[in-house]
């Protein structure tokens, strides 16, 4: 058995996995660009094909100042985006004047077999120059035995110019399967950005 090793910040070439190891890849289903657009929706893409489907969304700029970018989706066959979420939310953040930092858990953000929207973001500015860029994975939306998890993660420049690190956690409390997902910001349109959709193989 050979054993590769790195020296001087180079290392062997590996040409396979041994066996018994195997590697993740994502496959691009859709992309999407926001322009003065009251919501992004992904209604199809999302099935049985994988297991897990990941959103990595890019300069999210809101119309409004001090927004919140959220999400709700929808069961095979349903309408409204409006399933049931209970979930959770904590963030750290750290203002520009170096005056102000910390974690918190906020509790206003979470939802508690609540149908409205879950908040993925804290407080987005709509300077020129503020956004928010994150990810969301929803875990096996095609299942029709258990809850439908999802984390997510979030970076925004706020309003009042602090960076907010948002973590996010939680489930739509439905057994059936879920098949479109809708973005969009607790007020006014998505300005600008863009929303790439991913299966897991």
């Amino acid at each position: 058995m050979s054993i590769n090793v790195c020296n001087d910040r180079s290392m062997a070439s590996i040409t396979s996995l041994p066996s018994g190891v195997s590697g993740s890849s994502l496959v691009l289903i859709s992309t999407q660009t926001a322009s003065s657009s009251a919501t992004i929706d992904f209604t199809s893409g999302i099935d049985s094909t994988y297991k897990e489907y990941i959103f990595k969304f890019t300069d999210i700029h809101p119309a409004t100042d001090n927004v919140q970018f959220s999400f709700q989706a929808n069961v095979s066959g349903g309408s409204g985006f409006n399933e049931t979420i209970t979930s959770t939310f904590f963030t750290a953040y750290h203002n520009e004047a170096d005056d102000n930092t910390g974690v918190t858990y906020a509790g206003s953000y979470d939802l508690a077999q609540s149908t409205s929207f879950k908040s993925l973001t804290y407080q987005i500015g709509n300077d020129n120059d503020h956004s928010s860029n994150g990810t969301l994975h929803l875990f096996d939306p095609s299942n029709t035995t258990f809850v439908k998890h999802f984390i997510a993660r979030t970076s925004a420049s706020t309003y009042h110019n602090y960076e907010r690190d948002s973590f996010v956690a939680g489930y739509f409390n439905t057994t059936s399967a879920i098949d479109e997902i809708q973005f969009k910001m607790s007020s006014g349109n998505i300005d600008a950005g863009t929303i790439k959709l991913y299966g897991v193989v």
